[in-house]
């Protein structure tokens, strides 16, 4: 029958004509060989044989023979490998076999001196998608969804950024797959074995939040051609935010906000900053200055166990050092010494 001649689709074939059941729910794998039109053009068919080869051994290895043997609507990429299978296998497949296909690849390159190298990009999804035997099964938004995972940036940017030496896979998992199989506690891996990464297609529409697992990682993974901005500065401020006095944090030292104490060992406190009401400073070595103090006071080269409660008001105190405790010694244009209670001014 020629084109011309077959049948129009129905209308209730068409979308939104009707309800209708939903496709079986599969979870689906699409691997892509690194590099691979970098290889000179007769060595790409070696490498579109070599790399279901290398996942049948990974798949047999890791005890998962039957996802491979009973995968459905299989295909070759070329320089890849996509087949479906049922979704209660997705947690396996995160877990030992993204680990197993490490190791496979591992030996397989080491025994491959002289000829192709393999590292692969993984990813791996769940959704509805038509499996009834035809020709034209595993074809939907899922599929391609899986295969823009698979090419986006930050998963790219893993492989390319790591030693091909210790890192042969870098996998990407869907927003979904993760929920469904990580932080359902199904998987044998921890959330924290996981980053989030926005995963971004050049020059395709494609945006979508997804989960980078790398088996063996090497190199810098907080790299913003991998995490994005938006990721790597939201782990800049946790690190800053970790790095600082836990006391400093206190509302921010704001007036009336109550008493805050500073502790900087042998550093700078609030090098140009305001400080308000019964705050303490303590610790400070080496001529660092606190200003401002509840009005523009200025103490200079505080040594000792602190400078603190409003011990100077209205009035500044300078020289060479203030010392001790509740009394001490003022040296310098001052050349008295001051006893008793410090809240006296001095007239």
């Amino acid at each position: 029958m020629s084109q011309s001649d077959q049948p129009m689709p129905e209308a209730s074939a068409l979308p939104y004509s009707r309800s209708r059941q939903l496709p079986p729910y599969r979870g689906i794998v699409a691997v892509d060989a690194k590099d691979f039109t970098g290889y000179p053009a007769i060595e790409h068919g070696m490498i579109s044989q070599a790399v279901p080869q290398v996942l049948q051994w990974s798949f047999e290895r890791a005890g998962l023979a039957e996802v491979w043997h009973g995968r459905r609507f299989p295909a070759s990429t070329g320089d890849g490998y996509v087949f479906g299978f049922d979704p209660a296998w997705m947690p396996f497949l995160i877990h030992p076999w993204l680990h197993t296909l490490q190791e496979v690849l591992t030996e397989f390159n080491v025994h491959s001196v002289g000829t192709v190298r393999i590292r692969l990009r993984v990813s791996l999804h769940i959704g509805p998608l038509p499996d009834s035997g035809g020709e034209f099964d595993g074809n939907g938004t899922p599929r391609n969804d899986t295969h823009r995972l698979l090419d986006s940036r930050p998963v790219k940017a893993m492989l390319a950024a790591s030693n091909e030496s210790i890192t042969q896979v870098a996998a990407i998992l869907s927003d979904r797959c993760y929920d469904d199989a990580v932080t359902g506690g199904f998987t044998g891996r921890h959330p924290d074995h996981f980053i989030e990464v926005p995963a971004t297609v050049e020059g395709k529409r494609f945006d979508q939040r997804a989960w980078l697992y790398v088996p063996a990682p090497s190199g810098n993974l907080y790299d913003r051609r991998i995490l994005g901005d938006a990721v790597v500065g939201e782990h800049e401020r946790a690190q800053a935010a970790a790095a600082e006095p836990a006391a400093g944090q206190a509302d921010g030292g704001r007036a009336g906000s109550g008493p805050v104490s500073y502790r900087a060992d042998r550093g700078n406190v609030n090098g140009g900053g305001t400080v308000h009401g019964g705050q303490h400073v303590t610790n400070v070595e080496g001529g660092q200055q606190v200003t401002n103090v509840e009005g523009g006071q200025q103490v200079t080269k505080v040594r000792g166990d602190y400078a603190g409660r409003d011990f100077v008001r209205g009035d500044s105190f300078g020289g060479d050092y203030v010392a001790g405790h509740k009394a001490g010694t003022v040296h310098g244009n001052q050349g008295d010494t001051f006893h008793g209670d410090k809240k006296e001014r001095r007239r």
